[in-house]
């Protein structure tokens, strides 16, 4: 696979928005969108308009793939069926990056596999260190490239975890020999909902130097549900502390592709894009942004 240069501030691509994107393409309005992301599951063997849709988005900017459904730490065996399907829309669109969630998101009951339709919490075990890893070497295996992993929000530890968060990121990184996919919402959603320190995470980060891993970075809205609970819903405006994080991370890491997701409650695309001149103008506060990108082979 040919390497590519993946920089500046991205979107995650919604199809609700694509004819208001189509309509204002080479205006100034889309001067700080410089990638788009799509889940593969809703593209892989479309036909017709949606793909002359995707076809023309990949023909102008780079596209990274965030998957939702592979479950990393799934119980049931590896769907490399599913894998030979996104290493084909990959190629055929020539899309070099692929990220997944460090979560699972399937069961077996009565032998048969099944999708639970959510991102569950993996247990913080050496067990699942070694589980994980392996099937992420596998999931490189197959689509013969690297690919990077999410840290993911969750609302429950498994009791029988042994290690912290950081701990458990930190070891399936290591072990698998993968990237990171970093989530800067999820980090300030599992501080509060497991009252630990934001910024501590990023730090600790920066000590294992891990930052050499960082492929590119979501940020994203949530909702609060209760002072001790916030649900990562992808549905409201980045708050105040989340955007400090991601100037924390700047300042620790350099500045990296970051792509503001928005998944639910969808504003008019001005809306969504003030967001992204939002994240550009943080990256564009840092006298080496044009210097630093993420290398995606």
């Amino acid at each position: 696979m040919k390497a590519s240069t993946l920089h500046g501030t991205g979107f995650g691509l919604k199809r609700e928005l694509i004819p208001q994107l189509q309509a204002v393409y080479g205006q100034p309005i889309l001067n700080n969108v410089s990638f788009v992301e799509v889940a593969p599951e809703n593209w892989i063997d479309v036909g017709g308009k949606a793909a002359a849709q995707l076809a023309w988005f990949t023909e102008r900017y780079p596209v990274v793939c965030h998957g939702l459904s592979l479950s990393l730490g799934g119980p049931d065996p590896l769907n490399e069926v599913f894998l030979q399907q996104v290493k084909k829309f990959l190629n055929t669109y020539h899309i070099s990056l692929y990220t997944e969630h460090l979560s699972y998101c399937s069961d077996i009951q009565n032998n048969q596999a099944g999708y639970l339709y959510d991102l569950l919490p993996i247990p913080f075990t050496e067990e699942a260190v070694f589980y994980v890893a392996n099937r992420i070497k596998r999931t490189q295996e197959i689509l013969q490239r690297r690919i990077a992993v999410e840290n993911t929000s969750f609302y429950v530890k498994a009791p029988i975890s042994e290690m912290t968060e950081f701990e458990f990121l930190k070891a399936v990184l290591v072990e698998a020999d993968c990237d990171l996919h970093l989530d800067i919402n999820n980090i300030y959603v599992n501080s509060v909902n497991f009252n630990h320190d934001p910024h501590q995470f990023l730090n600790q980060l920066h000590q294992a130097g891990l930052g050499q891993r960082i492929v590119y970075a979501h940020i994203a809205g949530h909702y609060q549900q209760a002072p001790d609970l916030i649900i990562d819903t992808h549905g409201e405006p980045v708050i105040a502390k989340v955007w400090q994080l991601l100037e924390q991370a700047y300042d620790l890491f350099g500045v990296f592709p970051t792509l503001l997701e928005r998944d639910t409650n969808m504003p008019p695309l001005a809306e969504v894009l003030k967001e992204v001149d939002q994240i550009a103008a943080y990256q564009a506060s840092y006298p080496s942004a044009s210097a630093m990108h993420a290398h995606v082979a």
